[in-house]
């Protein structure tokens, strides 16, 4: 059975380590296995229903997101690569679903409670970024999604996917829409921490080490991560939990024997963050050096870029248009075919 995967991001600023190891890395694993469909969606309309004022910030990071995608290996030969807006079917799939949804619903999800509260809305939160679990909904059905690779910060957005799917095939009894199954990236990657420990790699708590960042600039994030406080005399014993450093070696270093031994090491002391912190440096300027270059490259080329993503929405549509024709029937409004 064909697997159709669709997963995307908010065009907000370039990515970072935290995107790689959330989802972009389950996505160059499902475009290489077959029979599997991948689209991958730069979600303009979603990260402007929170820069409305600032359009200009959205429109010029379109192209900075798809710079990231290509550079990390997402091929447009494999993955269709589209923008949002680019798929007008999307809005009007978006608005047959919000009438599917209380508004106590939507105030219940987790994760927009969380964002309200992170971005300090209060009462002025906009309409737009209030419903957009609706939106993502609509994105994911449209394409007839079987699987969603997510951070599972959006576990409950996508639970709020599969209530609508299962609500719309109870009121209009034609099972039009498939309800998609989650797919979480490995247990230790979940929520890679930001450099400063307090939280999840963000662009907005500006803790973040990005897939475009120079060696000095990998250099200076990777020196001031968050250690262990107490961790002040080399010869001092130091903590693993909640040490950033080891976080990240966890996650990134192939040599895992190596690994445990510096933990050990670090535990019992006799081992600096400084030495540890400079191991961790090699890595990221091994893993990141390649990435950063193809970047380079694409972006010398910035009419072919466009191109490919001109052509990714244009082939997007076409599924999309069918499933809003689909939807229309179940619902009885399909007035002229």
């Amino acid at each position: 059975m064909k697997k159709v995967v669709v997963t995307g991001d908010r065009p907000t600023g370039k990515l970072h380590l935290g995107h790689y190891v959330g989802s972009l890395k389950n996505r160059l694993i499902l475009q290489q296995t077959e029979q599997t469909e991948s689209y991958i969606m730069i979600a303009d309309q979603q990260a402007l229903t929170d820069h409305a004022a600032t359009p200009e910030k959205v429109s010029q990071n379109v192209f900075e997101v798809a710079l990231d995608y290509l550079a990390v290996g997402i091929d447009p030969k494999k993955s269709t690569i589209f923008i949002q807006s680019q798929i007008p079917e999307l809005a009007e799939i978006t608005m047959y679903y919000m009438n599917l949804v209380s508004v106590s619903r939507v105030g219940r999800n987790p994760t927009v409670k969380h964002e309200i509260q992170e971005k300090s809305f209060g009462q002025s939160v906009p309409t737009g970024f209030f419903v957009y679990p609706i939106s993502q909904a609509a994105d994911i059905t449209a394409f007839r999604a079987t699987h969603v690779p997510v951070g599972e910060d959006q576990l409950p957005m996508l639970e709020q996917t599969r209530e609508i799917v299962r609500e719309f095939h109870h009121l209009y009894r034609q099972a039009v829409l498939v309800e998609p199954e989650i797919i979480l990236p490995k247990a230790n990657a979940r929520r890679l921490v930001g450099i400063d420990g307090k939280g999840k790699m963000s662009k907005s708590l500006n803790n973040g080490i990005y897939l475009a960042d120079t060696e000095e600039e990998i250099e200076r994030k990777v020196m001031s991560m968050y250690t262990d406080p107490n961790h002040i005399h080399v010869e001092d014993p130091g903590k693993i939990e909640g040490n950033v450093v080891f976080t990240y070696l966890d996650v990134f270093a192939t040599d895992t024997v190596k690994v445990e031994e510096l933990k050990e090491q670090y535990q019992h002391g006799g081992l600096g963050d400084v030495f540890i912190k400079k191991y961790l440096n090699q890595i990221l300027q091994e893993f990141l050096a390649p990435i950063r270059s193809r970047r380079e490259g694409y972006a010398r080329n910035p009419d072919q870029v466009m191109q490919m993503l001109r052509e990714g929405s244009e082939k997007a549509r076409i599924p999309a248009k069918q499933t809003l024709s689909d939807v229309k029937k179940a619902m009885g409004i399909q007035y002229f075919d």
